[in-house]
């Protein structure tokens, strides 16, 4: 146990004068450890200064950056192409009522644009990034799959990216059609189940589950026929495709029999 010394306390015999000269050696070496420390971290900061200046001002040049381009670049972007697209829909909103003969001529001017203004095609390669350009990719791929050009209509509906219950499973589901009409219906089955997964409503799902349900009495799959036929009379029995279950659901538990 150590003892308080007064100032001016000398040591009285050689064991306290011993004692006394380690301590004051111990307490030096503490000391000179700690210096030698701090003089370390002094160097290793001078140094690295000139990179750590570097990488602290990447990173303020980085978030300055960012938020410019949101600002001036991103934003006015975004307005531009949703303003410049606006007659392409318009092209689009009107072949979907207009005649067999008329509407092939509007989806084209849809997808290559007319009087001057910027079709779907054109706002996705001048416009990228844009959420005008990934609905643009959605309307493009229906254009297609309208007109018979069904390779085309599966690239830009695969591009097409959304979290909406609806847009999503239809964008998938569009898909699935544009492999049926190629003769390819494993594919297509493929996507109809995946449509039918993607969200649960009484619009998307049903649809979607109709249609595998017939995609799979082609293909002489009889058994998941009537889990998706089942499902719609089940869960959906107040939709539209409600009442066109029984005449399937006969077919697929007669090719089970």
């Amino acid at each position: 146990m150590s003892t308080y010394k007064k100032r001016g306390y000398k040591p009285s015999n050689k064991e306290e004068r011993n004692k006394a000269v380690e301590e004051e050696s111990t307490t030096a070496e503490v000391f000179n450890s700690l210096d030698e420390g701090a003089s370390r971290t002094e160097t290793w900061v001078a140094d690295n200064q000139k990179y750590i200046y570097i990488i602290v001002g990447v990173a303020i040049v980085a978030v300055l950056g960012y938020l410019g381009y949101t600002r001036f670049v991103h934003e006015p972007k975004q307005v531009e192409a949703a303003n410049e697209m606006a007659q392409a829909q318009n092209y689009m909103a009107a072949a979907l009522t207009a005649g067999a003969t008329e509407s092939d001529s509007l989806y084209n001017l849809a997808l290559n644009g007319g009087e001057g203004k910027f079709g779907f095609l054109d706002i996705i390669d001048n416009y990228g990034g844009t959420d005008a350009a990934n609905l643009a990719h959605y309307n493009a791929g229906f254009a297609y799959l309208r007109i018979g050009k069904y390779q085309e209509a599966i690239e830009q509906l695969e591009d097409f990216n959304s979290d909406d219950e609806i847009f999503s499973a239809l964008a998938t589901g569009g898909i699935g059609d544009a492999f049926m009409q190629l003769d390819q219906p494993d594919e297509a089955l493929g996507y109809y189940e995946k449509a039918a997964k993607m969200r649960t409503n009484e619009f998307t799902t049903p649809r979607f589950l109709l249609k595998a349900a017939i995609t799979a009495l082609q293909l002489g799959d009889g058994e998941a026929a009537e889990e998706y036929l089942t499902k719609i009379q089940n869960d959906y029995s107040e939709t539209p495709e409600a009442e066109k279950v029984p005449v399937y659901l006969g077919q697929a538990r007669a090719m089970t029999n």
